[in-house]
Order: C-alpha cells, then structure tokens, then sequence
C-alpha cells in the first residue's frame, strides 16, 4: 500500500471525528505472528455499511486514512442531505446520516474514547441528550470572505468562463484556509440569517469592494459574523474589515436595515492584524446597543460581539442541567469555575450554592461576566483574571480565598494544562464537574486526575452539534 492508491474497502465501524472505519487483514510474514494481524484505514466521507473505492491519503505504522472516490455500494444508514453544499461544505460531516444513528455513534464514540484512551472499562455512561431541534438550532454563524473562490469539479472541468472567481463569502473548504465556498444558504442558523449573507454579498460587490487577500494583505472585507437570540428575537450583524470607511459603513447600515429590520444592532471590527482571526483591534457601534441578549433557563445573559456563548442555546441548558444533577449540591458549597468565561455556568448555578469563584484567561470575558452578574442581580459570583496556562494557585493566595468543594472545568477543545490539572489536585476538592467539547482531551485528563486520587463515577454526552461530530460530554470525579 502506498500513497495514491485505490483501494475496494468494506466500511465496518464509525471513528471519532466522523471517519468510517476499515480493516484489512495483513499477511503473515514472520513465524512471531500467530495469527493475522488486522490494519485500519479510515475513510472520510463514509459510513458502516458502505462499500467504497477510496483514496490513500496518509499512511502510518498501524493505520492509513483514505478518501472515497465512489460508492461501489451505500450504506442503509444513509439519507438525502438537505444543504446542496454537503460534501464540499466541512459544516456537516453527518447531513447524510440518519439521527438516530448520529446520536447512537455518538455515544459509542465516547464510551471508545475513555477505554482507549483514558484505560476505563468500567464507567457508567449515562444516555446521550439528544437535541429536539436539528436545524436552523444555532444562535452564531461566522463567515468568511476570501478572493479565492472554490470551485467545484463541474465548474473547474466546463470551458465557460467562471463568474466572480475572486469574490467568495461563505465557508472555508476543510484543509484549506484560503478556499471559501461561496454559499446563499446554510441549514444550521436560521433563514433570516440567510437572507442577511446573501445582501451582504450582492451589496458589497455592487460597491466593487474586495475581500482582504491572506496573501497580498490588501482589500477590505474579512469576515461576516451573525449572532441571534431564539428567544429574546434580537440579531446582531457583526462585520470584521480591514479598515475604517465612514461612508460604506453608512451606506451598508441603511440598506441593511431598510432590507432586514429585525437586525436590533450593527457592529464593525476593525482588523488590522496579517491573520486571519474574525475580531478586530477595535469596534465601531453602528447602530443599536452593540449587545443582544438571550436567555439560559431564567438566566438572561448579554452578548457582545467578540464574546464566547454557548452556540446552541437549547442544548445549553441540557449540558448545564446535567452539571447540576451531577454536583447534588446541598447549598453551602464553595465552587470554583475554571474557564468561567462570561460566566454562564457560575450563573446558571448560583442559587445552589453559597459562593463561586471564576477563573478565566479572557480579560473581554470578565467584562462580559461583570456585565451579567449585574443583569442577574448575582450577588454571590466572583470572576477574576487569570492565566491558566500557568497557575491560578496565587490568585488564591492573594485573594485569600476559601478551598473549594466543588471545581467545575468547561476548557477548549484542548483541554487542560497540566499545570491546571496539579493545580486541582493540589485543591483536592471532594468533586470535581468537568465539561468537555472534546472527549479524547477529556479522557486524557481525567486519567491524570484519577491517577492523582480521584475516581470516575459517570459520563454523560449532550449533542449540542446535529450533523457535526462534535460531542459534548459531562464527567463527574470523587475524591
């Protein structure tokens, strides 16, 4: 086996990160052998059942990944995806399969993952919390601009000249960073949100303006990004460009809200940086208040334009209420949020406990926390500024801070430092709640926090993502 080459392969198991999984038996070339030895190939684009050609892309010791070319025989798990962009488009990977099976796999992939990788066989894995909306469920869509439109095998093959080969706002190619697929519709955020794309992108090219080039750095749109709360019907227009320009800023506001009056605010970013990143150095508040707000539970939570909230407000609620079954709190426990951001959880929990202590590594995430302990009238939350990449142990010390009984952890798809991790240990407090959107980081830390003095008692997945492979997961730890 080599790279490039076609392989027939019989697609029998569903990988993490949404591969389909291949094994091939390996011939017997050594009397140390007793018996075959199987060879895995995952396969992108496929699914159990499946019967493809594919392509080698990549190979290693034990495992090679491949590419379908074609479909010899398809799977009876798959469906009719609804985006005409799935398969170019990396936003759905599992459009074409069935929900059941989605959120089946899904749970078999973490109960894989914490034996693989974290060594635990036992664990009770509690029923995945599926999602009762799985279109149109999420509250921000970020898209990009790009000179560098992708185009597909039809356009690329056909001798007519391609329209607009330079203008592209949609969604990157995966792998590519420079490719943008230029899309008039997603399936993910809403169609109002639709509508506010496709105005964009006829408004601008009207107005002959370019999109900024990763290459040359020069031209002026980089990224549009649309946020809406389902349940106050506030939307916020947020575009990212490389400069100011007082009368194109002027012209778009007006015809966007003249078009779409149910935007309650326009923001513009000014982003002078080489990298591709969709904030700015600065803000410009164009029109409305620069926030929208939107509600977890009773809790009512301000979003500004450069701020993380939970992007499927609905599931959110779930994944909290699931932290809070497993903490059982009796109401004089000491907690420690790390991660807290703007505060979403330390909120969400407050009226269980006697006092929370926030820990994050994002100053405009404080400000955003500030800002909702006031809205909610929370008079028990704290957050302070800190890098937890290092140590939030002289915080502590500095602030004179009681010791936690409880350390809840939602980190980035990275998971914890391990500095963080001899940090809690340090703490030892009697539980800890740890939410990962990543459960393969998830298993390898709560491996260390167990070989530290704590067992594993139980998980629970949420599917905050339809059609995507992303999981979330809820752990629960006792001393």
């Amino acid at each position: 086996m080599k790279k490039g080459d076609l392989l027939e392969l019989d697609v029998s198991g569903y990988a993490f990160e949404g591969r389909g999984i291949s094994k091939i038996i390996k011939e017997i070339h050594s009397l140390d052998d007793t018996e075959p030895k199987k060879f895995v190939v995952f396969v992108d684009g496929s699914f159990p059942g499946d019967v493809v050609l594919a392509k080698i892309t990549k190979i290693r010791k034990s495992y090679a990944e491949a590419k379908v070319k074609t479909f010899i025989k398809k799977s009876l798990l798959r469906i009719e995806a609804k985006c005409k962009y799935f398969g170019a488009c990396g936003g759905c990977k599992a459009q074409d399969l069935d929900y059941e099976q989605q959120i089946k796999f899904k749970q078999e992939q973490v109960g894989d993952l914490f034996e693989r990788i974290g060594g635990f066989h036992d664990v009770e894995i509690l029923p995945l919390i599926r999602a009762n909306k799985i279109f149109f469920y999420r509250n921000k869509m970020e898209y990009s601009f790009s000179d560098k439109r992708w185009l597909n095998e039809n356009e690329i093959s056909s001798m007519q000249e391609i329209p607009d080969r330079s203008f592209a706002v949609g969604l990157h190619i995966p792998g590519m960073f420079d490719k943008v697929l230029d899309i008039d519709g997603c399936w993910l955020q809403s169609e109002i949100s639709n509508g506010i794309l496709n105005f964009t992108r006829e408004f601008f090219k009207n107005q002959q303006i370019l999109p900024y080039s990763s290459q040359k750095h020069t031209g002026f749109l980089r990224n549009l990004v649309i946020k809406q709360s389902f349940l106050n019907n506030e939307i916020m227009v947020n575009l990212v460009v490389s400069e100011e320009n007082e009368r194109l800023f002027i012209l778009y506001k007006e015809s966007l809200l003249n078009l779409h009056p149910l935007v309650t605010t326009l923001v513009f970013n000014i982003n002078k940086k080489l990298s591709q990143v969709a904030y700015g150095d600065y803000e410009i508040v164009s029109f409305g208040s620069g926030f929208i707000y939107d509600f977890i539970g009773k809790w009512k939570f301000r979003i500004s334009a450069n701020s993380f909230f939970q992007t499927n407000t609905a599931q959110a609620e779930k994944l909290f209420n699931t932290a809070l079954e497993f903490a059982e709190f009796n109401g004089d426990e000491i907690v420690y949020d790390l991660y807290s951001g703007s505060g979403t959880i330390p909120i969400f929990i407050s009226k269980n406990v006697t006092r929370i202590y926030g820990f994050e590594n994002v100053e405009s995430a404080i400000a955003d926390a500030t800002a909702n302990i006031s809205l909610n009238n929370v008079l028990n939350f704290e957050p302070f500024l800190t890098d937890l990449n290092k140590s939030f142990l002289p915080v502590i010390e500095e602030k004179k801070l009681p010791l936690p009984d409880v350390i809840i952890a939602d980190p980035p798809r990275s998971g914890m430092n391990p500095k963080t991790v001899k940090d809690i240990l340090g703490l030892m407090p009697k539980k800890i709640i740890y939410i990962s959107c990543n459960p393969a980081t998830q298993a390898r830390d709560v491996k260390l926090l167990c070989d530290g003095g704590y067992q594993l008692i139980k998980l629970r997945p949420v599917d905050m993502f339809p059609h995507t492979y992303h999981i979330e997961n809820v752990a629960l730890l006792t001393k």
